[in-house]
């Protein structure tokens, strides 16, 4: 039997040897018979080919290779050796093992050539990475790990190793990017925003060979619309890309359209990177295309490991997942935890028990009995149908707590009539004119505090009608604020004179710069958006039942860079006798248990940023009796 490499593919000639059970096998890994009688296989050949020399070895079957093959084999060994020894350089270090040596020739570098002095938990993360050069770093939100990224492309730039920065993130993440790179380097990047604008515009910068910039900034969409012309960007000659991939957790789902565009530019990157604060959000699923990412000629988890691990999974075997896992991914991730940033603490003020005006009490009660009326028939729908029933009386009770005016607006999926009273339809037809929420006069009171001993504030509300109403109501007021909603713009190359979502929190954020109010929707502002270098002080309006979105936001002032020194401190409205209680109560315990979790490197914790399932638990909590 000889084994040949050829046409891209790999040939098994005279199968005289091979019985029944050999060609079953050889099968299943997709090689076919050719009309010479001949065995092939045209895919994924890098990890293929040694695993057919192993298993005819294993078999005890007599075989030669020729040169062609010979060559494929060595250079594959070649490549999985270099692998292994950086697999144990990373375990090393993290292990505390490594040459003092390089440590220090790493730390020298980044003292004398960064305009910004890393913190020491970015020093090791940043030398981790440098060693690996491949890596990801799964450490919390405020952890400075762009910080670290930036630290390690500047070393790797002036080695010639690499040439420019290419991130694919969510729209939120271009503004930090550029300002870090300006706070780090002391130099503002050459950067280009590819998103937004169309398509014609965009192209012109993928096919400029000669002028290269510092840093390219593209949406995991425009990657997905562009990819072609990525790729072709990727292949220039001229070009030797450091690929990110920020909030990498956006790319779990396998072989999901975001995931497949970015697995295809993977090998034509010089060095890749992956962020993420919530690397296994709902399943150990989530980090094979992370790591098929990094490492696209290794797949540092093997095909077989990843059914293992489905399995493991199911049996809820995570000790024996971490078994599996750890020594084929541990070396090649930093980690840094909450507890090591030696961050000021975080201080939950009791919720400010308020009651309702008289109008939004006498809706509330009459929606609220309408719901318990209608829970006791709901074991007669479909459970899919009651499911979408139960989500939308649950917003409806939220839209109560925060504006008793967002009960004429529609909900997608639901349409079921709460109120049928003429009455208190027309009490909610004309709100506006008849009273204000108890909660906002509450509001103002608060900010009114706040502004006398020069505090900002960011103020987080889920509802545009809402926070409409706060913003219009401070201005009235003689207040400077700003808001940012899921229409307020990100930053791109096509809008010049509307106010963005960077450029707003630039000015928040800049100590003296007037605005010292933001009013935020936790869906648009609670990812990748800083804001705790000036504000300590966090006014929750309304909440959901979304603990993601609620995490997120805890973290926007309470993270390194200001929250070393400066306490942060969260002030809840709640309406008395109303499920306020129940969300907060809900998001609290939700959030210890993920601060819990989180210290795990293994861990699976619920982090979908779109996951209504808490809502329709606390219907059944508070209804289904």
């Amino acid at each position: 039997m000889k084994i040949n490499f050829e046409n891209n593919s790999i040939i098994i000639d005279n199968l005289d040897q091979l019985k029944t059970r050999h060609l079953s096998q050889l099968s299943m890994w997709g090689f076919k018979k050719s009309n010479d009688e001949r065995l092939f296989l045209s895919a994924d050949i890098n990890n293929m080919m040694p695993k057919v020399i192993r298993y005819l070895d294993k078999s005890n079957l007599q075989y030669s290779i020729t040169d062609s093959c010979k060559i494929i084999l060595d250079e594959i060994n070649k490549i999985e050796n270099q692998f292994n020894q950086l697999l144990t350089l990373g375990k090393s270090f993290k292990d505390g093992l490594i040459n003092k040596d390089i440590f220090n020739d790493h730390i020298d570098f980044l003292q004398s050539k960064l305009n910004r002095k890393l913190k020491d938990h970015q020093l090791k993360a940043s030398c981790h990475l440098f060693l690996i050069k491949n890596g990801a770093n799964f450490s919390v939100p405020g952890s400075g790990k762009t910080s670290v990224v930036l630290s390690v492309f500047e070393r790797l730039r002036l080695n010639k190793d690499v040439n420019t920065l290419f991130i694919i993130g969510p729209p939120a993440c271009f503004g930090p990017w550029k300002n870090e790179y300006l706070e780090v380097f002391g130099r503002k990047p050459n950067s280009v925003v590819l998103a937004g604008g169309n398509r014609v515009q965009r192209k012109s910068f993928y096919y400029q060979s000669n002028s290269i910039a510092d840093l390219y900034l593209t949406t995991f969409q425009t990657l997905l619309n562009d990819q072609d012309d990525v790729l072709a960007f990727f292949k220039n000659k001229n070009v030797n890309i450091y690929c990110v991939i920020d909030e990498a957790h956006y790319i779990k789902q396998l072989n999901g359209n975001w995931a497949n565009a970015v697995l295809k530019i993977a090998k034509f990157s010089k060095y890749r990177c992956v962020l993420t604060g919530t690397p296994i959000p709902k399943s150990y699923l989530d980090l094979f295309n992370l790591f098929d990412f990094l490492w696209p000629d290794n797949h540092p988890i093997p095909n077989e490991d990843k059914a293992s691990l489905s399995i493991i999974e199911d049996k809820k075997l995570y000790k024996k997942a971490h078994e599996i896992l750890e020594p084929r991914i541990g070396p090649l991730f930093y980690r840094v935890r909450k507890s090591e940033l030696g961050l000021k603490s975080q201080i939950f003020n009791q919720p400010n028990l308020i009651e309702m005006n008289k109008y939004e009490k006498i809706i509330y009660t009459a929606i609220q009995n309408k719901i318990r009326d209608y829970a006791k028939k709901d074991y007669l729908q479909n459970i899919d149908f009651v499911n979408r029933l139960r989500r939308g009386r649950m917003i409806r009770l939220r839209q109560c707590l925060s504006y008793t005016k967002l009960l004429i607006t529609a909900i997608d999926n639901y349409d079921e009539e709460l109120v049928s009273d003429n009455d208190l339809k027309k009490i909610i037809y004309i709100y506006d004119d008849i009273e204000k929420p108890s909660k906002l006069i509450e509001l103002c009171d608060h900010v009114k505090h706040l502004q006398e001993i020069s505090q900002k504030v960011v103020i987080w509300a889920h509802f545009i009608g809402t926070i409409n109403l706060i913003e219009k109501t401070l201005i009235e007021l003689g207040y400077y604020c700003k808001k940012i909603i899921g229409s307020t713009p990100i930053e791109r190359t096509s809008i010049i004179d509307e106010d963005t979502r960077e450029k707003i929190r630039d000015e928040f954020v800049l100590k003296n710069s007037g605005l010292d109010i933001l009013i935020a929707n936790p869906a648009a502002c609670a990812e990748s958006i800083s804001l705790h270098k000036t504000c300590f002080n966090a006014i929750y309006y309304d909440l959901s039942y979304n603990c993601a979105q609620y995490f997120q936001s805890l973290d926007r002032i309470h993270r390194v860079g200001g929250s070393e020194n400066n306490e942060a401190y969260y002030h809840f409205l709640q309406y008395k006798d109303t499920i306020d209680a129940d969300i907060l109560k809900s998001l609290n315990l939700k959030a210890k248990k993920m601060y819990d979790i989180i210290d795990g490197d293994y861990n699976i914790y619920s982090l979908d940023m779109f996951d209504d399932t808490d809502e329709i638990e606390a219907y059944e909590r508070l209804f289904s009796k």
